[in-house]
């Protein structure tokens, strides 16, 4: 399988490459800002398995140009079978103390950055592929909110509602879209949003949890928003 992942340099993105490294068959593309944490993550994916394809791809997904990275796609991979838009960020703050800036720094990372990659990725893909947005249960409907986290929550919500939108025009293409409302799992992100708080769930479990359903869901799932949580938070 070729496969991308965004936010590949730390916690379920890391976990998550890690996890499809495993299988010499597939090609992963693992985008993330930091090269050092890349070059960390292509360091322990050979040393499990040193027949993995791996390519760490140094790229801002809300800043850079796709012009240059489409080309080395289309070059090293030709089609993606699978995209994991799991990049995003965290601002934790009182709801009177955010801004507008910070309102707007929540929607280009964690649905505008998303939105860009999927409209420059679709040309690559064919039927019987599988994106996957990852988002978060804080912007789950219906589920407990907490303070600190209106502008986070709000991005989140509207990735879930894209999701939904986009699995109705992609359609006829063949090409399926869910999004995975993630509960807690102990990251870095985790321990900004509730300091001290110990997830029962590690981001290793999370990521195989992730690539398995990648692999899998659009078989019985599309254009679902499917919660993915044991605990509160």
């Amino acid at each position: 399988m070729n496969v991308i992942i965004t936010g590949a340099s730390s916690g379920i993105g890391f976990e998550t490459a890690l996890e499809f490294s495993l299988h010499k068959e597939n090609k992963i593309v693992a985008i993330a800002r930091s090269a050092d944490k890349l070059r960390k993550l292509l360091e322990i994916a050979r040393g499990i398995n040193p027949d993995c394809t791996l390519l760490p791809v140094e790229f801002d997904i809300v800043n850079d140009d796709y012009a240059a990275l489409i080309p080395f796609l289309r070059e090293r991979l030709g089609t993606i079978d699978i995209l994991i838009n799991n990049a995003g960020a965290l601002i934790n703050k009182p709801f009177l103390e955010t801004t507008e800036v910070d309102l707007g720094e929540m929607l280009q990372s964690n649905v505008i950055s998303h939105f860009r990659m999927i409209q420059n990725l679709l040309p690559l893909m064919q039927s019987g592929s599988h994106i996957v947005n990852i988002g978060s249960m804080g912007g789950f409907q219906g589920s407990v909110k907490f303070p600190g986290l209106s502008a986070y929550s709000a991005s989140k919500a509207a990735l879930h509602t894209l999701t939904e939108c986009l699995a109705f025009e992609l359609a006829e293409t063949g090409i399926k879209i869910n999004c995975l409302a993630l509960g807690s799992a102990q990251t870095e992100m985790l321990e900004s949003a509730f300091p001290g708080y110990q997830s029962p769930v590690m981001a290793f479990e999370m990521g195989k949890y992730v690539a398995d359903f990648a692999k899998t869901g659009q078989k019985f799932f599309n254009g679902k928003i499917l919660p993915v949580a044991v605990t509160t938070p």
